[in-house]
């Protein structure tokens, strides 16, 4: 009986994770422009010495400007050459022994890693070049398996580490604090922030410096979203109310979410739930959504200056967004960026010269990747040609402006019929995942190009709370008759400015 059921998890498994990796090829087919987006930013190989297991986790651009990595199985680097073209790099441990390193942030003349059980400060006291003292600056949550990653981010500008916690599993939380984000101090204070995540992959903050992280798809969440780390809120996995008795000053809610519903029916319900600011549509913008970083290389990685970039583990790509306050909740949009990259991407970092840096790997799990190289670190140049993108896309109290990075057509950017819209959210429920609901086609009654040709105003009836408004405007053309790159767009409606 016993190898009977072993036959039959195996089976199982081979059946899942065949299903998920023609789900990572059906990418190619909805992108199909990585041959076109290697004319605006190309992909080099920072080459890894044999020998060396780097399974990239984090990154850090050091004060004398070498790429520090922190990897999967404890170990820390720093590589000299990384940023230069060809690359040639040479790589030095600066320490090892440490578990799973998610999060690596430089300050004061030492580097504090984020790994699975605690947040600790790496220091090279003696100034031999490889880290002495190993000081943990705090452990107070606990672990106990495999799923119960920590994704901590950069220093904030009081010198704080945020860590997003992931579950046990998908559905529990069974150890103190699991599901829930916390910060750091730097005299190692933990201070419980928020609850209801469930698997994290990626702790930032945006142009306004509010700190937010990126959500896997799982039960009660039927999309990887990017969520808003506010103090006393509930991100919307309730299996981290038990900790609530633990959080000085931060009250209980009252009640639990319903299954089968809608989070904006559920925000009314309870009022501690603070919906996700941007829902990536599973699969058409990734599915297992990692590392992310702002980009403030004035204007060296191009025309998409304060925008967040995004990797993702199992379709190998790399995204952005842009994000925006209405009426005191945030939201905002994603869009496609580059496809091509060669193995699971865990995160990203731009270099002093406005590179790139994207790395990760693969594992031997029944989590299939589209790039199949092992581990990679891999690094992208813009070539100083501008695409024609969708640059960003706000929200107005009757419909949305659309930026892009050249002037368009007025002939065609001013008919309304040049653009489709439809409209659609997700079950929130105890399930895994959910499918696309409640779709809707918004009128768009009228378009108006700006004097410099480089917006258009859409004048919309039927935007709808609580939906991804998926745009497709590829029969956009540039003045110079250019398509765009990529022609599609996603914006999370939470509120609608008033008027």
């Amino acid at each position: 009986m016993n190898g009977q059921f072993r036959w039959f998890i195996a089976f199982i498994l081979v059946l899942v994770w065949t299903q998920k990796k023609a789900e990572s090829q059906e990418l190619g087919a909805m992108w199909r422009t990585a041959e076109e987006e290697k004319k605006y930013y190309t992909i080099t190989n920072i080459p890894i010495p044999p020998g060396i297991p780097m399974r990239p986790g984090s990154f850090e651009i050091l004060p004398d400007k070498r790429l520090a990595v922190g990897t999967r199985r404890g170990d820390v680097y720093f590589i000299s050459g990384a940023f230069e073209t060809p690359p040639n790099p040479t790589y030095h441990l600066y320490a090892s022994g440490q578990d799973e390193i998610f999060g690596l942030s430089w300050r004061d003349d030492s580097l504090t890693i984020t790994q699975f059980g605690e947040v600790t400060k790496l220091t090279d006291s003696d100034g031999d070049g490889t880290a002495d003292r190993f000081d943990t600056l705090t452990n107070n949550w606990g672990y106990a398996e495999g799923h119960e990653f920590a994704f901590g981010s950069k220093h904030d500008p009081d010198g704080n580490i945020w860590v997003a916690l992931g579950l046990s599993g998908s559905y529990h939380s069974r150890n103190i604090f699991r599901g829930w984000a916390v910060k750091v101090t730097p005299d190692g204070k933990m201070i419980p922030i928020c609850s209801g995540l469930r698997s994290p992959g990626g702790v930032e903050a945006n142009k306004e410096g509010v700190m937010f992280c990126i959500e896997s798809q799982g039960p009660w969440n039927g999309s990887c979203s990017l969520k808003h780390l506010k103090e006393g809120a509930f991100l919307g996995h309730p299996a981290s109310y038990n900790w609530y008795k633990f959080a000085k000053g931060i009250d209980t809610p009252k009640i639990e979410p319903q299954t089968n519903s809608r989070i904006a029916i559920e925000k009314k319900r309870v009022k501690e739930l603070v919906p996700p600011v941007i829902l990536f549509p599973y699969i058409k913008m990734g599915r297992s959504i990692s590392g992310f970083r702002l980009n403030q290389t004035k204007g060296k990685f191009g025309p998409f200056e304060n925008q967040l970039f995004f990797g993702d583990y199992t379709l190998s790509i790399i995204m952005r967004a842009t994000t925006e306050k209405i009426n005191g909740v945030w939201q905002g949009a994603c869009y496609p960026f580059r496809e091509g990259l060669s193995t699971g991407i865990m995160n990203v970092e731009f270099s002093p010269k406005g590179q790139l840096i994207a790395g990760g790997f693969t594992t031997n799990r029944q989590w299939p990747v589209r790039g199949e190289a092992p581990f990679a670190i891999q690094r992208l140049d813009w070539t100083g040609k501008i695409p024609f993108e969708i640059k960003e896309i706000n929200i107005l109290n009757d419909g949305f402006m659309i930026h892009f990075t050249k002037e368009v057509n007025p002939a065609i950017a001013s008919k309304a019929m040049t653009y489709s819209m439809t409209t659609y959210t997700h079950n929130y429920s105890a399930g895994y995942g959910s499918p696309e609901v409640d779709h809707t086609t918004p009128e768009i009654i009228k378009a108006t190009v700006s004097d410099d040709n480089l917006s258009v105003s859409l004048k919309i009836n039927g935007i709808q709370e609580g939906h991804i408004h998926d745009f497709d405007l590829a029969k956009i053309k540039s003045r110079s008759d250019q398509s765009l790159l990529h022609s599609k767009a996603y914006y999370t409606v939470n509120e609608i400015p008033k008027k």
